[in-house]
């Protein structure tokens, strides 16, 4: 720290939806002092990102919300389209830039908070807590230390697992020529593009105005595809699939989550935990994020509060076994993907399901839906699960779910 600088009780690195949430939740709800370290512009700063999930209510961050939608719906590949009504939730895009700013200015406003632009390099355990390295914009070396550090940043390969898959995807925002869309239906899932020879694609799409929507395409498999095979698909999906006419691509995004039963380092010292999907918190079998990283946070302000272990789980030992059962059926073929999803929203009350796919649903609840899947070759995949090797997987390129 700087001469006369007070000592943190909390160090965060990095901003993204771990860190920032983190933040937020530790700054409105405790009288913890908080220092976020971000990279500078540049190069190390991630392009902007949009985060999606449902929550009932106005939610934490309401000023950052970019659309809500009161409906959902799902496309068989056959052309069947389910809508689904999830209330009383609605499903909700946070953009990164909006994020960023909102919790920008409730660090800036509370006399706890502090944002230093500079980039972390090492991090090591020091009595009482823990000390970080910095290096700021222009070259001075910077050293912080707190009580807690919770590190967000990307881990530099993956655990080992049985199995890995990746979420890849990319998406235009495009605006119509003619109003195209309805702005009361999110489409989560649209099993009407071609399916790879591995795993399963879908179509996404986000009405943010009658002409205007964010469409993506995304594939869960074993390896990304060039920027011009996610254009071809996109493409083929934005005018063969949903006919929209003429229209123009306004911006895109693209990213590559990791779907792995991989175990997830929580604690890298007496003092430093690891958040966000470098923390396990992206549900392996879905890439669902966002909304485990606010439950995550909840729980680690108030852990800190009452002086307990301040990193519990992202998600329970229940969930990442079922988890792991599904990754390696779908990985092995032995479930078709399409079939499988569209089955569940089919046969399951909409509001149960997405607590599921959430990691908040209970035991009854899980049971139930297990009865609703393909019972033998989840039982097969089951029984052989503990004698699969955990194995190293090329590490993916970095992203965060738009989930």
């Amino acid at each position: 720290m700087s001469p006369g600088a007070a000592t943190p009780d909390v160090v965060i690195l990095g901003g993204g939806a771990a860190g920032l949430s983190l933040a937020h939740r530790l700054l409105a709800t405790s009288p913890a002092t908080v220092t976020v370290v971000e990279p500078p512009d540049g190069p190390a700063r991630p392009p902007e990102r949009t985060w999606c999930y449902w929550d009932e209510g106005p939610g934490d961050f309401a000023e950052a919300v970019t659309a809500t939608w009161p409906l959902l719906r799902v496309h068989a590949p056959d052309g069947d389209a389910l809508t689904l009504d999830p209330a009383p939730a609605r499903y909700r895009m946070v953009r990164s830039a909006a994020f960023e700013r909102l919790v920008h200015a409730r660090l800036a406003e509370a006399p706890g908070g502090r944002l230093l632009r500079a980039t972390a390099d090492t991090v090591r355990e020091v009595p009482g807590g823990a000390e970080v390295r910095c290096t700021d914009p222009g070259g001075r070396t910077l050293t912080l230390r707190a009580r807690h550090v919770f590190d967000s940043r990307p881990l530099p390969a993956l655990p080992p697992a049985r199995t890995q898959l990746l979420q890849h995807f990319r998406g235009w925002f495009v605006r119509t020529a003619t109003g195209r869309f309805d702005t009361a239906v999110a489409d989560l899932m649209d099993f009407r593009v071609p399916q790879p020879r591995h795993g399963l694609a879908f179509g996404y799409v986000l009405p943010l105005a009658p002409d205007r929507a964010l469409v993506e395409y995304t594939e869960f498999s074993r390896t990304p595809l060039t920027t011009e095979a996610y254009e071809a698909a996109l493409g083929h999906y934005a005018r063969e699939v949903l006919g929209l006419g003429a229209f123009a691509v306004e911006t895109a995004e693209q990213g590559v989550i990791p779907m792995t039963d991989g175990r997830f380092p929580r604690r890298t010292g007496a003092s430093v935990f690891r958040i966000g999907t470098a923390g396990g918190a992206t549900r392996p079998a879905t890439g669902y994020t966002f909304a485990a990283v606010q439950r995550h946070s909840r729980a680690i302000a108030a852990a800190l509060r009452e002086g307990r272990d301040p990193v519990p789980p992202p998600h329970g030992r229940r969930a990442l076994a079922m988890d792991a059962v599904l990754l390696r059926a779908l990985d092995t073929g032995r479930v078709d993907g399409p079939a499988f999803f569209t089955g569940l929203f089919r046969r399951i009350p909409t509001p149960r399901l997405l607590r599921f796919l959430d990691g908040a649903s209970s035991v009854r609840e899980e049971w139930g839906i297990g009865l609703r899947t393909p019972v033998g070759p989840m039982l097969r995949t089951a029984a052989e699960l503990p004698l699969l090797p955990r194995r190293t997987h090329p590490a993916p390129g970095t992203g965060e779910s738009p989930r």
